[in-house]
């Protein structure tokens, strides 16, 4: 077991979305990559490094646009790990952050959507064919490795009601930044600990929301129960009740097995949009550091409870 203390700067929007990366992969989500839990592939020094990368590229979508941003941020990231860890998170991220920094987020993210053009949208279908996400299919219309016939938000439409993240392409991230960011606050005043808020948050994004990374790999009947034993969990008044973390360590050794396919990867990267968001538009405020204790390789851990 070995203790690290991790620095957290909110300053600039560089810091903003490692921070907000950092801290969605330190919480113990139930069927996530964590400090205390790897996939065979996958650590949690892996999405530090991740962090890094997409808050580099990231910050300069002002400057780059949202579709050569994400390109950058995937280009690097296979670069440096030769993975796909942090796609879902520039694919949210990315329309989030080309908001200025003076305007409201909700009001302003579907302009930013709107704007997003053909070269754009190129760009955007070369970062996701260079990630290689799995679980994608073909699909007869805009079928991402082709070249794109319409703009992205056009191949977003039809995909919403099987991709999360196309869904807030379409619905003006209102899962993020009206429904998470909402669970989210309320959490953390009834808890006041950042990471039970942000698991919460998870729990209650997967039963809203059945996981699309879980419908993609084993099938909407298995994302239905994923939903489903989510609830369970906040049924058993987790975190507040010993019921409550015993349902949570059995939904979590759930999601663990069969070799991980079950991991909930997308509500992951909606808590990361979740909780840049509220950083971004200074509605909550990060620690100024957290210390982790890896432990590797474990195959889960429990998260905080209190009494």
């Amino acid at each position: 077991m070995t203790s690290r203390t991790i620095p957290l700067k909110i300053d600039s929007l560089q810091d903003q979305i490692r921070t907000a990366s950092l801290l969605e992969v330190a919480a113990r989500k139930a069927g996530n990559v964590h400090p205390g839990a790897s996939f065979a592939d996958l650590r949690f020094e892996d999405f530090e490094v991740a962090a890094d990368v997409t808050s580099r590229s990231l910050s300069r979508v002002q400057v780059d646009g949202v579709g050569q941003a994400i390109l950058n941020a995937m280009t690097e990231t296979q670069r440096t790990l030769q993975s796909n860890a942090n796609l879902g998170i520039a694919l949210l991220l990315a329309p989030l952050a080309a908001v200025p920094a003076e305007s409201d987020l909700a009001s302003e993210i579907g302009w930013i959507i709107d704007s997003l053009n053909m070269d754009d949208t190129s760009r955007i279908y070369e970062a996701i064919r260079l990630s290689e996400p799995g679980g994608l299919g073909e699909v007869s219309e805009q079928d991402i490795s082709q070249p794109p016939g319409q703009p992205i938000q056009y191949a977003m439409t039809l995909a919403a009601e099987r991709d999360a993240i196309a869904r807030q392409y379409c619905n003006e991230f209102s899962d993020v930044l009206i429904f998470g960011r909402e669970r989210f606050l309320e959490w953390f005043e009834h808890h006041n600990d950042w990471e039970i808020a942000t698991i919460g948050t998870h729990l209650e994004l997967m039963v809203q929301l059945p996981d699309s990374l879980i419908a993609r790999k084993c099938g909407a009947t298995i994302a239905n129960e994923s939903a489903r034993r989510a609830q369970q969990v906040l049924n058993q008044k987790w975190p507040k009740q010993p019921q409550g973390a015993a349902a949570f360590q059995e939904f979590d050794d759930w999601l663990r097995a069969d070799g991980n396919r079950r991991n909930p990867g997308t509500t992951a990267d909606l808590i990361a949009a979740v909780l840049f968001s509220l950083i971004r538009e200074q509605q909550w405020v990060p620690p100024e550091s957290i210390t982790i204790e890896l432990s590797l390789p474990p195959s889960s851990s429990t998260p905080p409870s209190s009494s």
